[in-house]
């Protein structure tokens, strides 16, 4: 038995099918199919019942994979004893985040990463939570900061905070932070919001339902900057965190205004991998996230309350 195993293992069972698992991974499906039966031979037990359909976990099989998700875990504790007493970092550390976090804490982020580690290099990707996970299960990243995702077993996610979202308009558009508007209201304006394919989307579908309303998007927008582009012409309203925009509040460029009944917020979480070690500098970029959050936060300017501590 060996860890390539137990990731393959992991990997298989989260998705049902060899194939996707060996798109995943990067390997060639045989040599993945190879790796199963190897497991199941040294167990001297089926982990996975075979159809034309794909492959299902067998009660013996979730059981093993418990304890293959412990094991990576606990792999990961005894690399990260050696590794933390680094006093400089260096190579290169891959992180991705949602448009709107890239919008707030880019900057920031990176000037402290080069102030604690000037030798360590980071690339920074920009993307919708499901591409930042699948990205981060190819091994193309270390790190992903991104909105609740569904939990996976190859995938280790820690919540960082609940962010409110406000409705947000043109600078002539009314809305103040002293005004709350009822989320029923919404049906009667004009909105640009993401796709059904974005989590915000999702949310606000489901406010709506809440609220006993059907929402009216007049225009579809995936890009961040669309988004706000839009709405500064007058085009529409939208819903957003107020931290990436609040420069924009702050100078009337936009306005806007917390929303009730109900108060729509997401969860933002970091995502690790679950079947490979994190680096130290991985950890450090997450901690100084945190802190980063924490301190918006508690300034007013990423609206929301904290759920790990910095």
């Amino acid at each position: 038995m060996d860890v390539a195993q137990l990731k393959t293992l992991i990997h298989v069972a989260e998705l049902g099918s060899l194939s996707k698992a060996a798109d995943r991974l990067r390997i060639a499906q045989p040599a993945l199919s190879r790796q199963i039966r190897l497991l199941e031979k040294e167990l001297g037990a089926t982990l996975f019942e075979r159809h034309g359909r794909g492959m299902v976990i067998t009660a013996v099989g979730r059981e093993v994979l418990d304890h293959a998700v412990r094991v990576m875990a606990e792999l990961e504790a005894i690399r990260n004893i050696s590794s933390n007493g680094a006093l400089s970092f260096t190579g290169q550390v891959s992180i991705g985040t949602t448009p709107t976090v890239a919008e707030i804490v880019t900057v920031p982020l990176v000037r402290k990463i080069q102030q604690a580690h000037p030798q360590l290099s980071v690339r920074l990707s920009s993307a919708f939570t499901g591409h930042l996970l699948d990205w981060l299960q190819r091994g193309e990243l270390e790190l992903a900061v991104s909105y609740d995702p569904q939990p996976l077993r190859s995938l280790r996610i820690v919540p960082v905070m609940m962010e409110k979202l406000f409705l947000v308009g043109a600078p002539d558009g009314g809305l103040t932070m002293n005004a709350p508007v009822r989320f029923a209201s919404l049906k009667d304006r004009d909105l640009v919001l993401p796709s059904q394919r974005h989590g915000l989307r999702g949310i606000m579908e489901e406010c709506a339902r809440q609220a006993g309303v059907q929402l009216r998007a007049s225009i579809e927008a995936d890009s961040f900057g669309a988004m706000i582009d839009l709405v500064r012409n007058g085009v529409g309203s939208t819903v957003l965190p107020l931290a990436p925009i609040h420069g924009l509040v702050e100078s009337g460029a936009l306005c806007a205004a917390p929303l009730i009944d109900p108060a729509p917020e997401r969860k933002l979480v970091l995502a690790y991998p679950a079947d490979r070690p994190v680096s130290a500098a991985a950890q450090f970029v997450a901690k100084t996230f945190t802190d980063i959050a924490a301190d918006l936060v508690s300034r007013n300017i990423w609206v929301g309350r904290m759920l790990a501590a910095p």
